[in-house]
């Protein structure tokens, strides 16, 4: 990931040492084992979350069209709806209204 070598931990190392000194270099660089532990735990789990999350997304409900029509929880968008247009009944001519029957 950094592609650290060799020399540069040595180096890192000598000048920690000379930073913190003997005492106190032990505990810092266990602390900051902790701390990358406790970063990749983190990071793992929020891998896994991720992973669960897009393998419970059922692929066919993203693709077929809802069952049902859509709701408005609005007032007013009632206008807004598409309205079906209802076929004419077997007998009658596409000109026929229900106020004039079409003739015998």
């Amino acid at each position: 990931m950094f592609d650290v070598g060799f020399w540069e931990l040595a180096v890192i190392f000598v000048v920690g040492l000379l930073v913190l000194g003997p005492e106190r270099l032990p505990k810092v660089a266990r602390q900051l084992g902790q701390w990358a532990g406790r970063a990749r735990q983190m990071a793992r789990v929020l891998s896994t979350q991720l992973q669960d999350e897009m393998n419970a997304v059922d692929p066919r409900r993203i693709m077929d069209p809802p069952s049902s029509p859509p709701t408005y929880p609005r007032p007013g968008v009632d206008d807004l709806r598409p309205h079906a247009v209802e076929e004419p009944a077997a007998g009658q001519s596409d000109h026929a209204t229900p106020g004039n029957a079409a003739p015998p």
